[in-house]
């Protein structure tokens, strides 16, 4: 294990990538997972916007939930990539901010623990902006009732985490046409965008996401309640 980290040093830790190819953004994952497992680095928050992209997670039958043909997906710029996140299918592209958190869950390996508290942070995110948003039992992510307005896939390796969230802050809704989003076949996906009426400035949904997540992450490490704002 590394040493301590400070919460000043926990938010110099929270990293924005911009827009990238989501085959770089996971071998970067790779990087700073086995940085943090040699303790060179403590948990980090990473932030990217990805190019379009269909992902299959490692749930059996996830490639039957794609509907477009590979030529299809070709006229329309989309790729696809297999990866070892759990989950189904879903959708990255513009619009959406997807998080990776590089955490140690060694003090607790919980990863059903881990999943409801990125959950938490996401719900607790979009409360600030008005939107009241839950879990559904048996399903994993956020919603709306029956739409789902983020998504969660996550992995491990040495009990490091990696891969993470995907909140639709305002991306192309149309591309989930393409996919039985997450298997999901009784609810539609829905993003803040068309919530509120409007697109909400996406560096302000990835400030309060980094706040959400920092406020949350120490408790929860050590298997305590989670907190309640002021």
């Amino acid at each position: 294990m590394g040493p301590a980290f400070t919460a000043a040093d926990r938010l110099d830790a929270t990293l924005d990538w911009g827009r990238t190819g989501y085959a770089d953004a996971w071998r970067r994952q790779e990087e700073l997972v086995a940085r943090r497992n040699a303790g060179a680095i403590g948990d980090t928050l990473v932030f990217t916007e990805h190019d379009p992209v269909f992902t299959l997670g490692v749930r059996r039958g996830a490639g039957d939930h794609l509907i477009w043909s590979e030529a299809e997906l070709n006229r329309r710029g989309i790729g696809l990539v297999r990866t070892n996140r759990g989950g189904d299918i879903t959708y990255h592209g513009p619009g959406q901010i997807v998080g990776y958190p590089i955490v140690n869950l060694a003090v607790r390996k919980d990863l059903h623990a881990y999943l409801r508290f990125l959950e938490q942070v996401m719900i607790d995110a979009v409360g600030r902006f008005g939107l009241a948003a839950s879990r559904r039992e048996g399903k994993t992510g956020i919603w709306l009732a029956t739409r789902k307005i983020a998504a969660i896939g996550v992995a491990v390796k040495q009990w490091t985490t990696y891969h993470g969230f995907a909140l639709n802050v305002a991306p192309d809704l149309g591309a989930y046409s393409g996919i039985v989003p997450c298997g999901i076949t009784d609810g539609t996906v829905t993003s803040m965008a068309r919530e509120l009426g409007r697109a909400p400035d996406p560096a302000e949904v990835r400030r309060v996401l980094a706040a959400e997540f920092w406020r949350l992450l120490p408790p929860f490490l050590a298997g305590l309640p989670v907190p309640t704002h002021d």
